[in-house]
């Protein structure tokens, strides 16, 4: 899952991300002020690579799926093997902006926004279908299919569902995937929140007032403050009488994520999953099920002291085991057949 609003925000889709009823309490007992209000307005005090890092300042582009402007971000040289950074839900290109340089030292790397989110335009309707394409269409445009290596996908929370939907439609097109905290329950093994009714959203008079209301979903202490103020910033759009969020409140509304395990199995170019060792959706027993599902033969990467939200919690953990993969990929060959 990703970042969420409030009370006032609409309700999460059904993804199959974990049981208990512990965990649909927190949905329930979620603090209705977020750790960004006691700054009123503030930006935190970062340290000195975040700085560096979010000052190479990417190109932004667009590309046009199925009627709709798909918005995304370009980091490094087009001529290197394609890197494609994928969000979760609610959320956008911008949560790889303190990411994304790291790699663009060997990658060709680009950031989407799905359709309804970001800063992408928002449709009638959504299906993962569409998503996929969307991806791909990005991966088109951004220049990752003119060179001799196929793209790579590395995609967090729900973006992880639709990752799995583009590598068994289309991994004869790919490099591989990296599913990051996605998690595929066993059979009977029902999750996600509770449903709650779709309405618009808030207007808040100022940026301070909507930051104030903004905090991850699910529910989870956030030590790197800067990083949550960062992405909470880009959540936010101007509109008639103040801020207000950028994705689009009724998404969910008739969707279906589809058989996220037989995705998963069928996925046909090389696959890795990463799991923060403390999230609450993706647990070891969730991990060990995903592992089974792939013959035990795909890495299973657990990033210490992570919970759900990653690239937020480790992020140079992260970086330094995305690079890792990275590079064992250059140098090996799969231990399962890729169908």
């Amino acid at each position: 899952m990703q970042c969420r609003q409030m009370s006032d925000a609409p309700p999460l889709p059904p993804l199959p991300g974990p049981p208990p009823e512990a965990v649909r309490e927190m949905y329930d007992k979620a603090p209705l002020v977020g750790p960004l209000a006691a700054f009123e307005g503030r930006v935190p005090e970062a340290p000195h690579w975040f700085g560096e890092t979010v000052a190479q300042v990417p190109v932004s582009s667009f590309v046009e799926v199925k009627g709709a402007r798909i918005h995304y971000l370009r980091w490094g040289d087009r001529s290197r093997p394609g890197l494609l950074l994928v969000h979760g839900n609610a959320a956008h290109a911008y949560w790889w902006s303190f990411i994304a340089p790291f790699l663009a030292r060997d990658y060709n790397v680009a950031a989407l926004d799905f359709s309804g989110m970001g800063d992408s335009d928002w449709r009638a309707a959504y299906s993962m279908d569409l998503f996929a394409e969307e991806q791909l269409a990005v991966c088109e445009a951004a220049g990752m299919f003119e060179v001799s290596e196929p793209p790579v996908i590395v995609a967090h929370s729900f973006g992880g569902f639709v990752t799995m939907l583009t590598g068994a439609l289309y991994g004869e097109r790919l490099y591989g995937t990296v599913i990051v905290d996605s998690p595929v329950n066993p059979p009977g093994r029902s999750g996600g929140p509770p449903d709650r009714p779709i309405k618009p959203h808030n207007v808040y008079p100022t940026m301070t007032a909507a930051l104030a209301r903004f905090r991850l979903m699910p529910p989870q202490t956030s030590e790197n403050l800067y990083l949550l103020d960062w992405v909470g910033r880009h959540s936010l759009k101007p509109v008639d009488g103040g801020y207000s969020w950028k994705f689009d409140p009724a998404i969910w509304r008739s969707f279906s994520i589809g058989d996220t395990a037989a995705r998963l199995r069928d996925t046909r170019c090389r696959i890795a999953v990463f799991r923060g060792e403390h999230s609450v959706l993706m647990p070891p027993d969730i991990g060990e099920y995903m592992y089974n599902l792939l013959g035990r033969a795909a890495p299973m990467v657990e990033i210490p002291q992570a919970q759900h939200h990653i690239m937020l919690d480790q992020p140079l953990a992260f970086v330094a085991a995305l690079r890792a993969l990275l590079a064992d990929w250059e140098h090996s060959t799969p231990t399962r057949r890729v169908k």
